[in-house]
């Protein structure tokens, strides 16, 4: 699940803290948050994979910045889960009614929150198991860490592993260096972008014995993106 990337928009400091150190332990990527303005900030540079938004949240609520989301033609697909402490059903339609993708009330379970995040993951249609990724005819065992391709195993390092993953759940869209470095390799780590590079030709050449290679485009003037169009 390490490829899986998680916002989490939290006022409070002790259960954001809790929050992330629940989906690190899942071995997510976490990004935080501690109000909608911030988590808008990120959100302008790296879209994740969901956003685990509390409800209650100073100056902009978390309702209200679901609704604004999912009516943005960019944003309309982006899953999200409230996490709020509001028990009633009314609270549970109307959380549902403007866009919210699934309703998490306080207080929960780590195993029930993190069951309710693969779930929507598996709603999302990109995903067909947090176990497997699956795009085209490349399979990506991921508890494994293992890759075919056309029903042939490559051999591949541990970081084109993460790098292939990444793409593969991202497709179609474009990355530059440094979103690749903060998605791929962690913010909390410092290596040069032009690492980045070096990682993309060696995964073009493990694509090149298959003839996929031209699946990982370079964007010039953007960065890199995977998919089969235009290819």
């Amino acid at each position: 699940m390490s490829q899986f990337t998680i916002l989490v928009v939290e006022d409070e400091p002790a259960i954001r803290s809790m929050l992330v150190m629940v989906l690190q332990q899942y071995d997510f990527n976490v990004l935080e948050a501690g109000d909608v303005t911030e988590a808008q900030a990120m959100l302008d540079e790296t879209v994740p994979d969901l956003i685990l938004l509390d409800w209650m949240l100073p100056r902009i609520t978390g309702d209200e910045w679901t609704r604004r989301l999912k009516s943005n033609d960019s944003y309309r697909d982006l899953p999200i889960i409230l996490v709020t402490a509001k028990g009633e059903e009314a609270d549970k339609i109307r959380g549902l009614d403007i866009g919210a993708d699934d309703y998490v009330t306080k207080p929960f379970s780590p195993k029930e929150l993190i069951s309710r995040i693969k779930a929507v993951l598996r709603r999302s249609g990109k995903i067909h198991d947090l176990t497997q990724i699956k795009f085209q005819d490349i399979v990506m065992d991921i508890e494994r860490h293992r890759v075919n391709i056309s029903d042939k195993e490559v051999d591949i390092s541990p970081t084109e592993f993460k790098l292939l993953s990444f793409f593969l759940t991202h497709p179609d869209k474009v990355y530059n260096r440094t979103q690749l470095l903060d998605q791929v390799w962690g913010r909390n780590v410092y290596i040069e972008e032009r690492t980045v590079d070096v990682h993309i030709r060696r995964l073009r050449k493990i694509l090149a014995k298959y003839q996929r290679e031209d699946w990982l485009q370079t964007v010039r003037g953007f960065g890199y993106r995977f998919s089969i169009k235009n290819s």
